[in-house]
């Protein structure tokens, strides 16, 4: 019987050692298929890196129209520098040309960049240059630059530099959230082994529970090492695959190169949404802030405190409002014009 019994064991042995063989086989079949899928993968993160780089360009296209208006200013700026060296000593023509300048300056960053509180400061300068005249003849001018500082005091704030703060905390962050595909399988916990008891009664006439063996000693060392090195092989083979519920699985097989370039696409995109936030483009400054929390909820591990963080950020910051009509010093700048042309 016992030879029989060990006979029994080697063919169930052989048995496993076999289907364990052809479950490798199979594995190894799906994992060729799934980095032909990954070369697939990296030709489409090759398009996706033209397409940053496309945007990129657009992005310094943007940044060169910005430093033209700069340098127009600069310009300007010069301008009215030689401008004081050709003007008379008339002191009241001298402090209009200036008011001028300024509002002027003042006017051209407030429809540009939406600098509010420059603006603001430009006025109430102007209005104490003209009040130090004390002159009859400047109550229309300081009429029209009360009126266009009303407007600008009514306007809603909107906390910019807070906003772009919060998506430069949102990119330093990026590196370190948890992608879907860096999860590594948890290990199998160990199986429990089952002890059979028997009750017996003790002296006292309470029931024990006293372990009962059913095999004998020898056997019982053979069944185990059987199921331990069942148990190992079976833990092996798990930690081969993991089943997870994920909405998109392409996010699971994502290669360290892809995740670095998807990585740096959201870093971009951010670095878009602030500068339409600097430049009030709020429809280019929606759309990205769209597509980086659509990123987020697909190719990053939302269960993360961090990445919950970061998306709290980019509610909050897409919950500000940049759809505010900015007014112009007309009123100011016409009441300075039409008096310097008086004869």
């Amino acid at each position: 019987m016992l030879a029989v019994g060990i006979v029994v064991l080697a063919i169930l042995l052989a048995g496993q050692t076999w289907s364990s063989h052809a479950r490798v086989n199979k594995l190894r079949e799906e994992m060729a298929l799934r980095l032909q899928k990954g070369d697939a993968s990296n030709a489409d993160t090759g398009n996706l890196v033209r397409s940053v780089q496309e945007s990129t360009k657009e992005l310094q296209a943007k940044v060169a129209l910005l430093e033209s208006k700069q340098q127009e200013a600069q310009s300007q700026q010069l301008a009215l520098e030689q401008l004081y060296q050709d003007l008379s000593k008339n002191r009241d023509e001298w402090a209009l040309t200036e008011i001028e300048q300024v509002l002027s300056t003042a006017s051209q960053e407030l429809q540009l960049a939406g600098n509010v509180p420059g603006a603001l400061i430009a006025l109430q300068n102007a209005d104490r240059s003209l009040s130090r005249s004390d002159k009859p003849q400047f109550i229309t001018i300081r009429r029209a630059i009360a009126r266009d500082t009303d407007k600008l005091k009514a306007l809603p704030s909107v906390d910019s530099v807070g906003m772009a703060l919060r998506l430069d905390n949102v990119i330093a962050q990026i590196d370190t959230l948890p992608m879907l595909s860096d999860e590594k399988p948890a290990l199998p916990a160990a199986p429990e082994k089952k002890v059979k008891a028997k009750v017996v009664h003790g002296k006292d006439g309470k029931p024990v529970k006293v372990e009962e063996s059913t095999t004998s000693p020898w056997l019982q060392a053979l069944q185990d090492g059987w199921n331990g090195w069942s148990s190992e092989m079976w833990i092996d083979v798990r930690q081969l695959i993991r089943v997870r519920n994920v909405d998109t699985p392409d996010a699971l097989m994502m290669s360290p190169t892809q995740a670095y370039f998807l990585r740096e696409n959201l870093k971009l995109r951010l670095l878009n949404a602030r500068m339409a936030l600097l430049s009030r483009n709020e429809g280019a400054f929606r759309a990205d802030l769209i597509a980086a929390q659509e990123a987020l909820t697909k190719y990053f591990d939302t269960r993360a405190r961090s990445t919950q963080t970061v998306q709290a950020l980019l509610r909050q910051v897409q919950g500000s409002n940049l759809a505010i009509e900015m007014p112009t010093l007309a009123d100011s700048l016409n009441a300075v014009r039409n008096y310097k042309a008086k004869p």
